[in-house]
């Protein structure tokens, strides 16, 4: 079997062609979009222009027997029913303008969403976007009129206009703030909090219940990129952990057949396949991983992947020196839109070398947290499997490795959302699925490296108003 298996994410859509017979998986082309930011905390993409870089992708890949697709996750838009023609921006997941809008719903609401779906009210999700576009946008509010309105993630506007098929898989469903976790359906009630109407969403479905063809090639999976993710690294044992970083860090631990018993992380639906119960997760993320390196190399901080590895003597952190990564404010367990980054304790030898370093650690800080959390939950959690730009620093893994005091397991292939999304097609991708370094806990991250990183991230806290 062939597979072309993308990964439509946050900065960029790559399609990996993995050869069953052959027993490879190649990169076989990559295509960057541009984010725009029309005002403080908004992040929009262009929907088309996703579309573009799928079929371009997907071109490189030449004839293949499935296709496979994973999307961003809450990033969402309205379309034309008819038309197909997109009637708003991507409002990317990273994009907080509904953070006030939420909060104003009040802390009973928060109560009934965290009840039903799991989720808080938070602007990560989808559903306050949804919300957002039809009170703010006449053309979405005149398609809904005139009975032509679509909402969805971004997976159900390509399946739509790829294959003809308005549908999303139940994993990224249950990303979106809407959905009825003990049913797997919408909830009415969830969508008549948030004014959005329920019979503008798309059906759901299993993860690869099929989802038409494209050019005649079967588009056989579709699937939120973290839970595709979390299927490549081979967790399926309740405890096995994941953490992806990419523009954002996802650690995904997965649960079993239950829904997760409440806790500081969130529950979510790891996978459905068609004929199989439902396997759930319990979910946390960090805004700003691999955003936060391009912003550090943006203003100039470092130029080359190299300059993440080689660092001697003492941690910044034990020297001192913090950064914390909120450019997007915090996810889990804070949830907190108006926290801000910051550095602190910088002095005057401070360099660019020592910002980086801190930058990386503050990134893996951040991470630790979300791994206590997950063991809180699914009991101990001995190791953990990176994958994603950073988890090629070896710098990086060993200092997660201290930090957390578990050993992390860095796969030989890195691209484990792709491999995730070919052999839930059904391809056999074990002899890809190889671990290629070992990072173990060496102890030198300190009681007093813990209590200043959680110092700083209070006084980060709460600092931005929108």
């Amino acid at each position: 079997m062939r597979v072309a298996a993308i990964d439509q994410g946050t900065t960029s859509t790559r399609c990996l062609l993995v050869d069953e017979a052959a027993g490879e998986a190649r990169v076989v082309a990559s295509q960057r979009h541009s984010q725009h930011h029309p005002a403080p905390g908004r992040v929009e993409q262009d929907g088309e222009e996703l579309l573009r870089n799928i079929r371009a992708v997907l071109q490189a890949a030449g004839p293949v027997d499935a296709i496979a697709i994973a999307n961003q996750g809450e990033s969402c838009l309205a379309w034309d029913r008819v038309s197909g023609a997109p009637l708003s921006p991507v409002i990317v997941w990273q994009d907080a303008r509904t953070a006030g809008a939420l909060a104003a719903l009040g802390a009973a609401a928060e109560v009934r969403s965290k009840a039903i779906c799991g989720l808080p009210l938070d602007a990560y999700f989808s559903a306050g976007k949804f919300a957002w576009l039809l009170a703010e946008l006449t053309e979405v509010a005149a398609a809904y009129e005139a009975g032509r309105l679509r909402l969805g993630t971004t997976d159900a506007f390509f399946l739509d206009r790829l294959c003809g098929s308005f549908v999303t898989d139940i994993a990224t469903a249950s990303r979106t703030g809407l959905l009825d976790i003990a049913t797997g359906r919408w909830s009415p009630e969830l969508c008549a909090l948030h004014g959005v109407p329920i019979e503008c969403l798309p059906e759901i479905a299993a993860v690869d219940a099929g989802f038409g063809s494209l050019d005649g090639t079967p588009v056989k999976v579709s699937i939120v990129d973290q839970q595709a993710a979390l299927y490549g690294h081979g967790c399926r044992r309740p405890g096995d952990a994941k953490i992806t970083f990419g523009t954002g860090a996802f650690l995904l631990a997965v649960t079993g057949d239950e829904r997760p018993a409440p806790s500081d992380l969130l529950p979510t639906v790891a996978w459905r396949r068609t004929g199989e119960g439902t396997v759930f997760a319990i979910e946390g993320g960090v805004y700003d991983a691999g955003a936060a390196l391009d912003w550090a190399r943006r203003i100039g901080l470092y130029a080359e992947p190299s300059e993440l590895d080689g660092f001697e003597g003492p941690s910044a952190l034990g020297r001192g020196l913090v950064f914390v990564p909120a450019l997007s404010g915090l996810a889990a367990p804070y949830w907190d839109r108006q926290a801000a980054p910051l550095f602190i304790g910088m002095d005057a030898a401070t360099g660019r070398a020592d910002m980086v370093r801190a930058v990386l650690e503050g990134i893996a800080m951040l991470t630790v947290g979300l791994i206590e959390a997950a063991a809180l939950s699914v009991g101990s959690i001995a190791t953990v499997s990176i994958d994603g730009g950073l988890s090629q620093s070896a710098y990086f893994g060993r200092f997660l490795a201290a930090a957390s005091g578990r050993a992390v397991l860095v796969p030989a292939h890195h691209e484990m959302t792709s491999l995730g999304l070919a052999e839930l097609c059904g391809a056999d991708v074990a002899s890809l699925r190889v671990p290629a370094r070992r990072f173990e806990p060496d102890g030198s991250v300190t009681g007093e490296d813990y209590a200043r990183f959680a110092e700083a991230v209070g006084k980060s806290r709460g600092w931005r108003r929108f």
